[in-house]
């Protein structure tokens, strides 16, 4: 994945977040970006480009040798002075379309929080955990298991909908096993519809801010020359921006007791040709971060993925049963893990029900 050679510097903002101001100062005969597809959820007018190749734009104030624009937020429906959107998927789902993030650098953050393994009836760490969500700006991913323990319509509806319910538009999501007790994971498709892909293979991809996210299904194939597999590739293939996260429910590498799940190690090995930085899992109900490292396990600092699993948003918390190679931070808390994505940057953060932050860095794209 190449960067960009936009010349665009980070917007500055003035106001509030609902009122705010947003400044953009680029070199002439540079490309402008408002986008792509920013969009608050719930809002369907998506912008997508500003360009001027060479030549002054109406909307600006000339200086000396810089272009002035000004986008006042609120007129836009869009909310990106605490945090930049994420956009639509940018597939028709599972295995049309090439999308990805060919697009120039648009400079802005996007904060996103991820969690797993949430809604258990009769466990009211649930509502714990929405109640935390609540308090927070950003998306949400969900890496499955979000209704127990079939992930039937009745679960769906009494296990997550009252407490997460309110969360709609907030999240992309895909799916763990527990979907997959009822077949097909149908009552997951119907209840997340387009947040879950749009053919449901269970698989999709989006951008935050200059970030691609890829949310993946490990209950189907995902190995190489899968149909899973060849999407995520071409996905790859077209991103133009240097950040790449994936998102699916079975870590390749944990400390819990679930073990190890060589079936995704295909696609990580894809995801780690093409210089992603971090995996998001769930199905270990614990909090766990990895260093860097490669898809055989191998410590690598330069070339590896950071792996997060967040199985912490309300059902029952499992127990360590080792110490895995690799793993630098080991939590039994319910929470959620906030990501902060800056154009060649993350930075994150386990926020805990308890107002506790268990664990925190930051890291630069590679």
């Amino acid at each position: 994945m190449r960067r960009s050679s936009s010349s665009a510097r980070p917007p500055a903002t003035n106001g509030s977040c609902g009122e705010s101001t947003r400044r953009f100062d680029f070199a002439f005969g540079s490309e402008v970006v408002i986008g792509p597809r920013l969009q608050a959820p719930g809002w369907r007018n998506a912008i997508t480009y500003v360009t001027m190749v060479k030549r002054p734009m109406p909307l600006t104030t000339r200086r000396t040798s810089s272009l002035l624009i000004t986008v006042s937020v609120a007129a836009l429906g869009i909310v990106v002075a605490c945090s930049s959107s994420p956009s639509g998927p940018t597939t028709g789902g599972g295995t049309t379309g090439t999308g990805g993030g060919n697009t120039p650098l648009t400079g802005l953050t996007a904060v996103v929080l991820g969690v797993a393994d949430i809604g258990m009836c009769n466990q009211p760490e649930a509502a714990q955990t929405a109640r935390l969500v609540a308090g927070l700006e950003g998306s949400l991913l969900l890496a499955g298991d979000i209704a127990y323990f079939q992930g039937s319509a009745a679960n769906f509806r009494d296990c997550f909908n009252p407490e997460w319910g309110r969360f709609r538009g907030r999240w992309h999501a895909s799916p763990g096993n527990h979907e997959y007790e009822t077949a097909g994971a149908g009552p997951y498709f119907d209840y997340f519809r387009e947040a879950a892909g749009d053919d449901r293979t269970g698989y999709h991809a989006f951008m935050a801010g200059d970030w691609l996210i890829l949310m993946l299904n490990s209950n189907i194939p995902a190995g190489r020359g899968s149909a899973q597999w060849e999407f995520a590739r071409r996905q790859l293939e077209a991103q133009r921006t240097p950040c790449t996260m994936a998102v699916w429910h079975h870590p390749l590498f944990t400390s819990g007791p679930n073990g190890n799940n060589a079936f995704m190690r295909d696609m990580w090995s894809l995801l780690e040709a093409s210089r992603a930085e971090v995996v998001l899992n769930g199905h270990d109900h614990l909090y766990e971060r990895f260093g860097r490292q490669l898809a055989n396990g191998t410590a690598d600092p330069v070339n590896g993925i950071r792996q997060f699993t967040a199985g912490t948003g309300g059902a029952e918390l499992y127990n360590f049963v080792r110490a895995a190679p690799n793993s630098e931070s080991r939590i039994m808390r319910f929470g959620v893990v906030r990501f902060t994505l800056r154009p060649a940057q993350v930075e994150w953060a386990f926020l805990g029900v308890d107002g506790s932050v268990g664990d925190s860095g930051l890291d630069t794209c590679r």
